[in-house]
């Protein structure tokens, strides 16, 4: 860690992205740039001294709840979804390595031939050692998203905040996409989130949340160096809490 570099007000925190966030502008898979890009963020927070966790998404490669809409039987599709995290981590971990940052990719359904399998004391161990730990496959089981998986892992890390990278720079009353009258909320509290469809996350990772106390800080993920940003104390973002 860089002597000049901005000091954190948080120790440990995850960071989670969704799997089309690792695309690009295509329309499907991994757009190595892309994969590059966000693990340079990843990078510039691992300086400031901050331990990392993430969990990635398996949108860009396959959807799960998808999958069951078209006819295919849900737990299967779900376990389908899973084993696209473990792609996304993988690709992630390539990443990061190449930036010089020792990376642990945990799989919550054993395959230890590409993973180690999830062993919560170990992973703690890995985050003391300053290695980044991306949490894959999910929970490992069928019908809980990536979502409530990265508050979970949050929660047993004991991480100080979820992180939820998106394309908006926080939390609004509609989509800003359509509504050029959306507001974005500084601060909204769980209950908000949950009674008014904001769409933040699933209701089990918000009301999961919101039982432990943890924040989530949705933020940008396309706005350069907006990561170290705000863990620096500067930026736009939502809070939500409690």
């Amino acid at each position: 860690m860089s002597s000049d570099s901005p000091q954190s007000s948080f120790r440990r925190v995850m960071l989670k992205i969704s799997g089309e966030a690792l695309m690009g502008d295509q329309g499907f898979g991994l757009h190595p740039p892309t994969v590059e890009r966000i693990a340079r963020e990843v990078q510039s927070v691992h300086e400031m001294g901050v331990e990392i966790c993430m969990v990635i998404g398996g949108g860009n490669i396959f959807r799960g709840l998808q999958g069951s809409a078209q006819g295919m039987e849900r737990t299967t599709a779900d376990y389908m979804g899973m084993l696209a995290t473990v792609m996304n981590a993988l690709a992630m971990q390539s990443s990061l390595e190449g930036l010089g940052i020792h990376t642990r990719v945990i799989s919550a359904i054993t395959m230890n031939e590409v993973a180690e399998p999830y062993i919560r004391r170990r992973a703690v161990r890995h985050l003391e050692k300053k290695r980044v730990c991306i949490f894959a496959a999910g929970t490992g089981n069928p019908y809980f998203t990536t979502d409530t998986a990265a508050t979970l892992r949050a929660n047993e890390m004991s991480c100080e905040a979820i992180f939820k990278g998106t394309k908006v720079d926080g939390v609004y009353d509609k989509d800003p996409a359509k509504h050029s009258d959306a507001v974005r909320y500084d601060t909204v509290s769980y209950d908000d989130v949950l009674a008014k469809r904001l769409g933040v996350m699933d209701a089990s990772a918000i009301a999961l949340a919101r039982d432990n106390n943890l924040p989530i800080i949705v933020f940008s993920l396309d706005e350069p160096g907006g990561f170290r940003g705000i863990l620096a104390g500067e930026g736009t973002y939502t809070r939500v809490q409690g």
